[in-house]
C-alpha cells in the first residue's frame, strides 16, 4: 500500500486582504485525480471564518497538481464551504460567472522579495536606498538584480507542478519581480495563480525571507508599486474585429469604476495615484500601449484587426484574482 501526501490550500476569511492556509493529508492508493480528492474539513474558527460554537468549515478541492518538493505529493487547491455545502462568504471563487471558459485570463502578478531582518526589500542596504529606479527592470548583474536565483527556483517549482506560468521578469524596483500565468477559463487562471503564490510562499520559508504583497509597500517615495494586471478575452474580444467594439468593451468599464476597485486589492489608492505607470484611482481612461492607462489596448490588439485581449492595469498584487475575474466577467458581458 503506497501513501501519498495531498496538501490542502485554501484561503482564510482575514479582511480586507485573505492569507493562504494549507495542511497535509495522508491519503493511501492515491489515483492523482482531482475527483479522488476528498471533501475535508478544518476549524474556522481558527481563521476567522466561523464561530467557536459551530467552527467546521469544509475544504472541496478544485485544483490538483504534482507538488514539486515531496516525493508522492499533491497540491490540492480547494474552495471553502459553509458545513451545509453553500459557498462561505469568503470563496471569491464562487463568484465566477464563466462556466463554458470562454473567458481567458493572463495575470501578471508582482512581488517584492522581503528582508525580514531589515524590514526593507532585498537589495535595500539598511538604513539607506540603491540606486534609483532605472537598471533593475529586466535587469542584469549584481548590482541590479537581487534574488534572482530565488526567482528562478520558483519558476521551476512551478513548470514542475504543471502550472501554465508563461514567463518571468525583474520589475522597476529593486528587489521586485513578476510571474505570468495564463489560463482559458477564469477559475483556473485564479487556482493557478493561487497555487503559483503558495510555491512562491512557501520556497522563501528556507531562506528566512518573506513575500511583500502590499501594492505599495515603500509608500509615497518614488518607487514603483506592485500589481496584478489583469490580461483578459472572451470570444466578443477575440473576434471583435472592430475599433469601435473594442472601444465599446472598454467604456462599459467607466460607469462601474467604484465596483471594480473594491476588488482590486486594500491599500490599492497608495499605488493607483496616477504616477509610476498607473491611472489614478479616482480616473478612467484607455488607449492603445498606454501604460498609463486604466485600461491598455495591447498594439497586439490594434494590429491584428482590432481582435485579440484587453489588460486591466488597475489590480493589485495583492488582490483576489478569483474576485478580479469575476468582477470583469460581470462588466464585460453587459456589452453583447
Amino acid at each position: 500500500m503506497s501513501k501519498s501526501k495531498l496538501e490542502y490550500i485554501w484561503l482564510d476569511g482575514y479582511k480586507p486582504t485573505q492569507s493562504l492556509r494549507s495542511k497535509t493529508k495522508i491519503v493511501d492508493d492515491f489515483s492523482g485525480k482531482l475527483e479522488d480528492c476528498p471533501e475535508w474539513s478544518f476549524d474556522g474558527s481558527s481563521t476567522e471564518q466561523a464561530e467557536g460554537g459551530s467552527s467546521d468549515c469544509l475544504l472541496k478541492p478544485v485544483f490538483i497538481c504534482p507538488d514539486p518538493a515531496v516525493t508522492n505529493g499533491y497540491l490540492v487547491m480547494t474552495e471553502v464551504l459553509n458545513a451545509d455545502s453553500t459557498a462561505h462568504e469568503s470563496n471569491g471563487r464562487a463568484t465566477i460567472d464563466d462556466e463554458d471558459d470562454d473567458f481567458w485570463f493572463g495575470f501578471e502578478q508582482e512581488y517584492f522579495l522581503w528582508d525580514t531582518t531589515t524590514n526593507r526589500p532585498l537589495g535595500f542596504p539598511e538604513g539607506g536606498f540603491p540606486a534609483p529606479q532605472g537598471p533593475y527592470y529586466c535587469g542584469v548583474g549584481g548590482q541590479n538584480v537581487f534574488g534572482r536565483d530565488i526567482k528562478d527556483e520558483h519558476l521551476d517549482l512551478c513548470l514542475e507542478a504543471g502550472l501554465n506560468v508563461e514567463g518571468t521578469n525583474g520589475e522597476v524596483a529593486a528587489g521586485q519581480w513578476e510571474f505570468q500565468i495564463f489560463a482559458k477559463g477564469a477559475a483556473s487562471a485564479g487556482d493557478q495563480i493561487w497555487v503559483g503564490r503558495y510555491l512562491l510562499e512557501r520556497l522563501v520559508e528556507k531562506y528566512g525571507l518573506a513575500i511583500n504583497w502590499h501594492p505599495k509597500p515603500l509608500g509615497d517615495l518614488d518607487w514603483n508599486g506592485s500589481g496584478m494586471h489583469a490580461n483578459f478575452s472572451n470570444t466578443l474580444i477575440r473576434t471583435a474585429g472592430s475599433q469601435a467594439k473594442i472601444e465599446e468593451v472598454c467604456e462599459a468599464f467607466r460607469s462601474v469604476v467604484d465596483e471594480h476597485i473594491a476588488v482590486y486589492g486594500a491599500d490599492n489608492d497608495q499605488r493607483l495615484t496616477g504616477q509610476h505607470e498607473t491611472a489614478a484611482i479616482t480616473d478612467f481612461s484607455y488607449g492603445v500601449s498606454d501604460r498609463g492607462a486604466s485600461i491598455r489596448i495591447p498594439v497586439y490588439t490594434a494590429n491584428n484587426g482590432w481582435s485579440g485581449y484587453l489588460e486591466d492595469r488597475r489590480p493589485a498584487s495583492n488582490a483576489d484574482p478569483y474576485k478580479v475575474a469575476a468582477r470583469i466577467i460581470k462588466t464585460v458581458k453587459t456589452v453583447s
